[in-house]
């Protein structure tokens, strides 16, 4: 057999998975290093062939038959979308009127009109051929109810709107369904989508009313609901929380390090009561520290291909509104034998690192542990112990010296992270205080002490560790991966900054984590301090999870993965199954595996995408919802943006109103894109962001 043939036969065994040309070398069993230029020149051809192709990160797979590209497309609330192919490769747009009338999450069929420019700085662009399958087959939303003329003239009895925006469409109903009230949530089974015939319609049938208007708490579970996000688990996931035992059981200790002599304890907001990490610290007689962070080991309870796992696969994430928490775990799970509650054993994924006191990884031991946590902490606790509090100090004598040492290490780490280019942004999160009615009665800024940075630095440092580990090995894994800022919209920022009169080092081609962090030292303590932080967050691209390690450009970190949350997290729920299975591999696990993360890793990205717009969408409402009570108040606030129709200031709350151009009498505006500003024609008048 030819030597093309033996190379695409291999590849054709797993058509999904890439390998590096060292892999792919020794799976054909070529050592000889005349085999092996014949290999390279023969990879060359088939790459020149299109039988062939190379990633992103220099692995080889099979080419795509560009004919045939089917994929997940994501929709614009303007009428145009995105085809994600896959995880490794640049979405595809697709432009207003050539969707095939395809919704959010449908897998569709594209026909690719053009390839990506990057000299341009243009996306490849095609055409949606065919919805191959509906993501969307019922939908929650507030029903209209039609009138008597209105029922004889549409023959539908009223219709139902979503809340969700990328599904845009009223869905008419029939009288073959329930009968809902005026103004009740329903949900919706779809009988016809968005055709020709009807571009802007679908049709369907109530099958259950959710609630009426005027319940407590419907205005958030219809957000939820909207974005296909469940509060119920089914019951044969709570059968299987049900059975799992209240404490450990002795045999599962056996192979396990044991930490239980360890002063091991957990540090959390006041309200949690889902407990997940905890941490041991200690200096070593060489100077160094040991860290030892501890997460619960979810991975034992919940076992691959359980109804659990499927649940927590189907959610990916928990989601955290004003007024509730949405779990990806039954709270028996994760309040209960997951949570690291004191002087309890408990069952734990550990990475235990010797750090010098330079911030270096020397050494780390990571895998199954159990742990007995002395102390459970809050940060206000830990903040005061920090600032001296003489109570604080006493109350926690048992674990005193344990966060001085604290303190040291997560200066080392700071500085160590700094050194290296890791930028901070400066960003305001609404802390929203509801009441009994889920209604808002305060906002506030939400505030980080020395104790919350900390347990970030040492989760940051120890998701470091244990992604090194598995690139070390050449073993398959889940990756946080940050890349780099796209060209066009790093052109704008540095334009934009350069309407304040402000440099940044590099080309929007070549810019580098230490220009952008000495960027923004520079404009720290200024009045547009905020607004140029934001406008650079805004410039960076979404973090997401994939099986492919492009290291993480925010943190600047080669290595980065998500360890420390599987309870809310599913990304790192099979970081620690992997930690297990990877442990002694076998081939055929590897195999396993390298087939089977691309797509957790892309449901995981997608379902962390929906908790954000769910939360966003949440506070917007709760906080147009406090603004109602002081309607005719003045306040003072800074132009967080600027809008050819007007633009919105930003209070000292977080919350943000749109000022109109309208409202500005006896004056014409015109819009300055490249300053952000608005300018009178006749005045001179200036409006611009980060303005007082």
């Amino acid at each position: 057999m030819k030597i093309k043939e033996v190379i695409l036969d291999e590849l054709k065994k797993h058509p999904k998975r890439g390998y590096t040309v060292e892999e792919l070398a020794v799976k054909l069993g070529l050592t000889k290093a005349s085999d092996f230029k014949r290999f390279v020149k023969t990879l060359a051809a088939l790459e020149s062939e299109r039988l062939l192709e190379f990633t992103k990160n220099g692995k080889v797979r099979l080419a795509k038959v560009k004919a045939e590209l089917v994929g997940s497309f994501r929709a614009n609330s303007n009428g145009f979308g995105f085809v994600t192919i896959d995880s490794e490769e640049p979405e595809i747009f697709i432009p207003k009127g050539r969707t095939a009338f395809a919704l959010e999450g449908d897998e569709v069929k594209v026909e690719l009109k053009s390839n990506a420019n990057p000299l341009k700085g243009t996306s490849a662009e095609g055409v949606v051929t065919e919805v191959l399958k509906r993501s969307v087959t019922q939908l929650v939303g507030t029903f209209v109810k039609f009138d008597e003329k209105e029922r004889k003239e549409f023959e539908r009895i009223g219709y139902v709107k979503s809340r969700n925006k990328k599904l845009p469409y009223p869905i008419f109903l029939t009288d073959k369904g329930l009968v809902p009230e005026d103004k009740a949530l329903v949900r919706v089974d779809i009988t016809a989508y968005p055709d020709k015939k009807n571009p802007k319609s679908m049709q369907g049938l109530a099958v259950e009313i959710v609630g009426q208007a005027g319940d407590k708490g419907i205005d958030v579970l219809e957000v939820l609901a909207s974005l296909g996000i469940r509060s119920e688990f089914p019951e044969d996931v709570l059968a299987q929380a049900n059975a799992i035992p209240e404490e450990v059981d002795e045999k599962d200790i056996i192979g396990r390090v044991d930490y239980r002599k360890e002063i091991t304890f957990t540090i959390d907001g006041a309200d949690a009561k889902d407990l997940d990490d905890a941490v041991h610290i200690k200096r070593l007689d060489n100077g160094n520290y040991e860290l030892g962070v501890h997460i619960a080991d979810v991975s034992h309870y919940v076992t691959e291909n359980s109804p659990l796992d499927r649940e927590a696969f189907e959610r990916g994430t928990s989601v955290y509104v004003a007024d509730r928490v949405v779990p990806m775990l039954p709270e028996r799970l994760s309040n209960g034998i997951c949570s690291l509650n004191p002087r309890v054993n408990r069952l734990t994924q550990s990475c235990v690192m010797e750090i010098t006191p330079e911030g270096k990884v020397l050494q780390s031991q990571i895998g199954p542990s159990i742990i007995k946590t002395t102390e459970r902490m809050t940060y206000d606790d830990v903040n005061l112990m920090l600032a001296g509090d003489e109570e604080a100090l006493e109350k926690y004598a048992a674990i005193k010296a344990s966060v001085e040492v604290m303190a040291e290490l997560h200066e080392a780490l700071a500085v160590m992270r700094h050194r290296r280019g890791s930028i901070d942004f400066e960003t305001m999160e609404a802390r929203i205080i509801v009441d009994e009615n889920g209604l808002p009665i305060e906002i506030r800024k939400r505030s980080r002490g020395t104790a919350e940075r900390m347990i970030e630095s040492f989760m940051l440092i120890a998701n470091e560790t244990v992604a090194s580990s598995f690139e070390a090995r050449h073993l398959p894994g889940i990756y946080r991966i940050h890349e780099h800022p796209k060209e066009e919209k790093m052109t704008r920022f540095i334009d934009f900054a350069a309407s304040f009169g402000l440099q940044v080092k590099g080309t929007s081609t070549e810019v580098s984590q230490k220009a952008l962090q000495e960027f923004l030292k520079k404009v720290k303590g200024q009045p547009g301090e905020m607004v140029l932080s934001t406008m650079l967050l805004r410039s960076m691209q979404q973090a997401r999870y994939s099986e492919d390690n492009y290291g993480h450009f925010g943190l600047a970190a080669e290595n980065y993965t998500h360890f420390t949350s599987p309870i809310r997290r599913y990304p790192d729920l099979i970081i620690h199954r992997l930690i297990r299975e990877m442990a002694q591999p076998s081939p055929k696990t590897i195999e396993y595996w390298a087939e089977k993360i691309p797509e957790i890793a892309q449901q995981s990205s997608n379902r962390e995408r929906r908790a954000v717009d769910a939360e966003r969408e949440v506070e917007k409402m709760k906080k147009a919802e406090f603004m109602e009570k002081h309607v005719g108040e003045q306040f003072e606030g800074v132009i967080a943006s600027v809008t050819r129709f007007g633009m919105f200031v930003e209070l000292e709350n977080t919350i943000e109103g749109l000022i109109h151009i309208s409202t500005i009498k006896g004056e014409y505006m015109n819009f300055h894109e490249r300053m952000m500003a608005l300018v009178g024609e006749r005045t001179g008048l200036v409006f611009r962001i980060g303005q007082p």
